[in-house]
């Protein structure tokens, strides 16, 4: 039985939230995983790598699944998972990501960058969208400040022209931000509460595999100006404990707990509804 949430003064004691987090088995996710498993919540992670993934779970007493958002039936497979096992979801923390090398198509043919930090989370909330709603779930989205860097293109989500690493991961991050304000659009009446967060520059293994120059920030001294994997995971914990409407507004981007100017294109309304229906078009191709 997961433990029950410690009180604090004034406040009664109350049943832990069940809180999935995605790209859990390091970084930002796994310091936030850790805090809150400490405060007494039944915490899910969710990984790529099978022995951090295991190893986290094992030392915080979670429940743990594996899932490479490169592959959408992986992604199918976790989903039901999930569903089959958890009535209730009262958050998901979509942090699952990366910045990748030069331009490769995934088994699902689409570039990969784009899948793993955006089609791939779509389609995650998506499919747990009946149990979302059912319990007034919060959905957390990891995004950037490289979101300034990217540029979409609803005729070439593909990145079939003019593909650089970093715009391809900037391309990303924007379409986290504009997930979240469609989501908000969609579902807010329903019951579900989203925001995006930057969680800054974090001390972590982010970019050691990808073929960005960003690796060699990740990867030498210049890590040390760098903010640890829990002062990342700052923001991402006050908008999961926070409450939406008195602390943070559903719908908007925040970093450093207050909210966050992004690129002008997280703004387009219209381009936030073409990118959700493009995202449903190509999470149903292989479906």
């Amino acid at each position: 039985m997961p433990a029950r949430r410690r009180p604090t003064k004034g406040h009664p004691v109350t049943a832990p939230r069940t809180i999935v987090i995605t790209g859990a088995s390091d970084g930002i996710g796994a310091a936030a995983a850790r805090t809150l498993a400490r405060a007494g919540e039944q915490v899910v992670v969710v990984g790529r790598s099978a022995e951090k993934t295991r190893a986290l779970a094992g030392d915080i007493g979670a429940d743990y699944y594996l899932a490479d958002f490169a592959q959408l039936s992986q992604v199918r497979d976790l989903a039901a998972k999930i569903k089959d096992k958890y009535p209730r979801i009262d958050v998901l923390a979509n942090n699952a990501g990366g910045i990748m090398g030069k331009r490769t198509l995934t088994v699902d043919g689409n570039e990969s960058t784009f899948q793993v930090n955006h089609l791939a989370p779509f389609l995650l909330t998506t499919l747990l969208m009946d149990t979302l709603t059912a319990s007034s779930a919060k959905v957390i989205n990891t995004s950037s400040a490289a979101n300034n860097f990217g540029k979409l293109d609803l005729f070439d989500l593909n990145a079939e022209y003019g593909y650089s690493t970093n715009r391809a991961y900037g391309t990303g991050k924007l379409a986290n931000i504009l997930f979240t304000s469609e989501l908000h659009r969609r579902f807010h009446d329903q019951g579900i509460t989203t925001a995006a967060f930057h969680p800054g520059v974090v001390r972590t293994n982010f970019a050691a595999e990808s073929g960005s120059p960003w690796r060699h920030a990740y990867t030498t001294l210049l890590n040390r100006f760098m903010l640890s994997p829990d002062q990342g995971a700052d923001t991402m914990l006050w908008l999961i404990n926070g409450t939406a409407g008195t602390d943070w507004i559903s719908g908007a981007y925040y970093a450093k707990r207050a909210l966050a100017k992004a690129s002008a294109q997280a703004y387009d309304a219209e381009l936030a509804r073409g990118l959700w229906e493009k995202s449903e078009e190509l999470v149903r191709v292989r479906a």
